[in-house]
């Protein structure tokens, strides 16, 4: 089938393309000088104490522990409700497939030739009429190496190839606004290149819409992964993706919050997508953003029972920049939303705007933190109580001790919760070591905080590299011949 081209459709709502506006450059340009240098004035006590840095220093760090004490409390509430959450989208026989509508499913893929084959079967294995699906593969004009395979393979007839033409930024969010631009089905969804969704998951998601309000404007299948036995990093990082679409996402939609999309396998109304804009291109986790957009709308997302299987990251160098992307992303979310704080409250009501405090700015603050915990927990280790005692008074240092070691416990036991509720009993055992895991993660928003203030990668999307375990397998073969 000869390929289409298309061009992006711009966003008219706010958009991640400035990263800052002025208050927010001079409040993070304070807190980074009071992180940096305050508690190191206090202890050095290179100012006179009428200057006030140690209080100063104590007020930041009282105000960052009160924080973490928050997010670690919100958290648990969300666990306790995702164990009692029931998912939508599973119909009794007599009313099953009650509507039929027409979808389109878009696929953005860049640099993905190894797993074409795997995809157009895990997409042909879709059970839902071929004559009610329009399949577009969105495809980088310039990406050869695709392309090429794409002619190599024999496609069917309801699968068209989209070419996106080549102007910044280069993202996938642009590439899904090309596909939205040409998409004819009454819903649509988006699935990656690496995805096997369920068989009946289209079904499922139309039977949801068709027993929901209009206000329900998208839902959310489960992401899993169906390596999670390959490392230890893939243990970690399954147990880390059942936490989150088991427990947390299912608790958001109960609670009627904002719900951070997953950045596939969310199905739209189609016609509500256009209103609302599509994605942010200059957004490189567009999903979390666009469910953000959804709240602000009046409009509602749900969560249903069916799963889209994924390929984890099994190597470190490939997962730190797939997850420094998603905390870049966050926190572009979280700067664009609260460009106008009062408007955000306004519209989310208090509820929703604590909520999106805690979950998009609290992702990447919690993990941007932890090092700051560490060092001082380092610094009380090594200067003694005394020095502990004069930046901290006691009602901090309790409410630190306690967020250290009842947070890391509660973190645990969400994991281990979420394993089991997903049947990955091997990696339980594993969770014991988890902080190693929470320490990569650190790195990760480390990386992400540095390329947000480096303009030559502020809107770099980081390309995770699908396929490893077929390239471990082919390996393995090679070594052993």
């Amino acid at each position: 089938m000869k390929p289409t081209r298309g061009s992006a459709m711009p966003p008219a709502r706010d958009n991640a393309r400035e990263v800052m506006c002025a208050w927010q450059r001079l409040a993070v340009a304070t807190l980074l000088i009071a992180v940096v240098l305050l508690p190191g004035l206090a202890w050095l006590q290179v100012a006179p104490p009428a200057f006030g840095i140690r209080h100063v220093a104590t007020l930041v760090i009282a105000t960052f522990t009160a924080a973490y004490v928050l997010i670690i409390g919100y958290k648990t509430l969300l666990v306790l409700l995702g164990m009692r959450q029931r998912t939508a989208g599973s119909p009794s026989t007599s009313d099953k497939h009650r509507w039929v509508p027409t979808y389109t499913i878009l696929v953005p893929l860049y640099k993905e030739a190894a797993v074409l084959r795997q995809l157009v079967a895990n997409l042909s294995a879709i059970d839902y009429p071929t004559d009610r699906q329009q399949v577009l593969l969105l495809v980088e004009d310039d990406d050869e190496e695709t392309l090429a395979g794409l002619r190599a393979v024999v496609l069917p007839e309801h699968f068209q190839v989209v070419e996106v033409a080549e102007s910044f930024p280069r993202t996938k969010p642009k590439a899904c606004n090309v596909g939205l631009m040409q998409a004819t089905g009454e819903l649509c969804v988006i699935y990656d290149a690496e995805d096997r969704p369920e068989p009946s998951q289209l079904h499922k998601a139309a039977d949801a819409f068709a027993s929901a309000s209009r206000a329900t404007v998208c839902v959310q299948a489960e992401l899993q992964y169906y390596n999670p036995e390959t490392n230890l990093l893939t243990r970690w990082f399954a147990a880390e993706y059942a936490c989150n679409f088991s427990l947390i996402l299912p608790a958001l939609t109960r609670l009627r919050a904002p719900v951070p999309l997953g950045g596939t396998s969310n199905h739209f109304r189609t016609e509500v997508l256009r209103e609302l804009g599509g994605w942010d291109e200059y957004n490189v986790t567009e999903d979390a953003d666009l469910g953000m957009w959804i709240a602000r709308s009046g409009l509602r997302v749900a969560v249903i029972d069916s799963v889209t299987w994924e390929e984890a990251n099994s190597r470190p160098g490939n997962w730190i920049r797939q997850r420094s992307r998603w905390l870049k992303g966050y926190i572009q979310t979280y700067l664009v939303h609260m460009r106008h704080p009062f408007r955000l409250l306004r519209e989310l009501g208090p509820a929703g705007f604590f909520s999106f405090q805690c979950v998009v700015g609290g992702t990447p603050f919690t993990l941007l933190a932890n090092p700051v915990f560490w060092s001082l927990t380092i610094a009380y280790i090594a200067f003694s109580q005394r020095w502990v005692s004069d930046v901290f008074p006691a009602p901090v240092f309790y409410l630190g001790i306690a967020s250290m070691v009842v947070g890391n416990l509660l973190s645990l036991w969400y994991l281990m919760l979420a394993s089991m509720k997903r049947a990955l009993y091997p990696g339980i055992k594993w969770l014991l070591i988890v902080p190693v895991y929470w320490a990569f993660m650190s790195l990760a928003a480390a990386k992400a905080a540095w390329q947000l203030m480096n303009p030559r990668l502020r809107h770099h999307w980081e390309k995770t590299t699908h396929g490893l375990i077929v390239d471990d397998a082919r390996a393995s073969l090679s070594e052993s011949a």
